[in-house]
């Protein structure tokens, strides 16, 4: 809808687009006024002139909002068009929801998920990810994209799910062991959770394991009130410590952490090393990285930029250590170590992992998807104790003391 005015003497010259019978009444009493004033001409004019503009100023914001409307489709689309695969919510409840919090994670999920997925199969030449998308019958669904058997990636998956329904009891009582008050109705809570989730698992043992995942999760209690929070992290898992790659991972995490608070990096690196512990084991699953959860202050803004400068910080992070060492020749004896390391990983992810509990006990939930953390293969040996000062030995020793990588 667009109205072109242009005004001499109090009359329209050129005008594309009708105008409502409301402005032309308008009009018309103005002129019949001024043939009853002639002594009046200037002013009627002038007031003639400023109905004008402001019925095209009122044409020119309605212009200028539908232009923006398209604007913002033509751009969603441009976005989704880079994606695995189309998000999980309709394209028209996107655009709809505009800037809505839950819309825009879903979109820097799907915008992730494709990042890291290209950045993983340009490392590992002729390797292609098998997409699969899947719908939940509560409600949602999600894209898991899984590569297995590569040169470089025994198995690597990148998975995306945005659900929503009712809690599950088993997961509302995990949710009030961190200290949440959640007001049930009935025994339900409606949630609604999204996120991505990743899990490298390299052939080579000299490239390290990574996993990252960030998330966000609303819920509404029974009076109403909504809760929300992020969570999230990335953390490494060598099977040989090579400190260069330690202090560049860590850098570049904390280089994502300082654009928004210099509390961060440090909080939540030690978050991190207390959370991946294996409490059976006495040792941490890997050497650490950032993680943080049930995050709602200082805003919801505010950590949404901080999620995202994360989530763009995975690629940079751990691909230039992949290529660094995808190609380095490794024993058989250092294969086993890394098999043996793998097991201590699937003991963490099917113990103690907040994201596997909360998966195996909300109803409907993909079963594949949730396990798609663990690695192909891996191995347990009673009793296997490396030589001292070997570098197998050299690892456990970190594992079992954190240190700091940056300072």
């Amino acid at each position: 809808m667009s109205v072109q005015l242009a005004v001499r003497a109090g009359w329209v010259l050129r005008r594309t687009a009708p105008l409502s019978p409301l402005w032309c009444c308008s009009v018309r009493a103005v002129h019949g006024s001024a043939a009853r004033s002639p002594g009046r001409p200037s002013l009627l004019v002038a007031a003639g002139a400023a109905v004008l503009a402001g019925v095209a100023a009122g044409y020119s914001h309605l212009q200028r909002a539908e232009m923006a409307a398209a604007e913002r489709g033509d751009e969603l689309s441009r976005r989704c068009a880079g994606f695995m695969a189309p998000p999980v919510t309709d394209m028209g409840q996107l655009r709809a929801a505009g800037q809505d919090m839950k819309s825009r994670m879903e979109l820097l999920i799907l915008e992730t998920q494709a990042e890291v997925c290209r950045a993983l199969q340009e490392a590992d030449v002729g390797a292609s990810f098998t997409v699969d998308t899947w719908q939940r019958a509560e409600g949602g669904g999600g894209v898991s994209c899984v590569l297995q058997d590569g040169q470089v990636f025994e198995k690597a998956g990148v998975n995306v799910s945005v659900v929503h329904g009712h809690l599950s009891q088993e997961s509302i009582q995990q949710m009030k062991s961190r200290g949440k008050s959640l007001k049930t109705k009935d025994g339900k809570l409606p949630f609604c959770a999204m996120g991505v989730s990743s899990v490298i698992h390299p052939k080579n043992p000299h490239v390290p394991t990574i996993h990252f995942n960030y998330r966000y999760f609303e819920i509404e209690e029974a009076d109403g009130n909504k809760q929300w929070w992020f969570g999230g992290g990335t953390d490494l898992t060598p099977t040989y410590l090579n400190q260069e790659d330690v202090v560049h991972f860590h850098q570049t995490l904390k280089e994502a952490c300082d654009k928004h608070s210099p509390g961060f990096y440090p909080q939540f690196k030690k978050w991190c090393d207390d959370y991946f512990f294996i409490k059976h084991r006495g040792e941490r699953r890997g050497v650490g990285g950032i993680f943080f959860d049930d995050l709602d202050s200082p805003s919801k803004e505010e950590l949404f930029q901080f999620v995202q400068s994360c989530a763009r910080a995975v690629v940079p992070c751990y691909i230039p250590i992949v290529n660094k060492h995808k190609n380095d020749p490794f024993t058989p004896e250092e294969k086993l170590w890394q098999q043996l390391r793998r097991g201590r990983y699937v003991e963490f992810n099917l113990v103690y992992d907040r994201g596997t509990k909360f998966g195996l006990a909300t109803s409907g939930s993909r079963i594949e998807s949730i396990l798609m953390s663990l690695p192909l293969t891996a191995r347990w040996e009673y009793m296997h104790i490396p030589p001292p000062e070997s570098r197998e030995a050299e690892i456990l020793h970190v594992l079992r003391e954190p240190k700091d990588w940056v300072h």
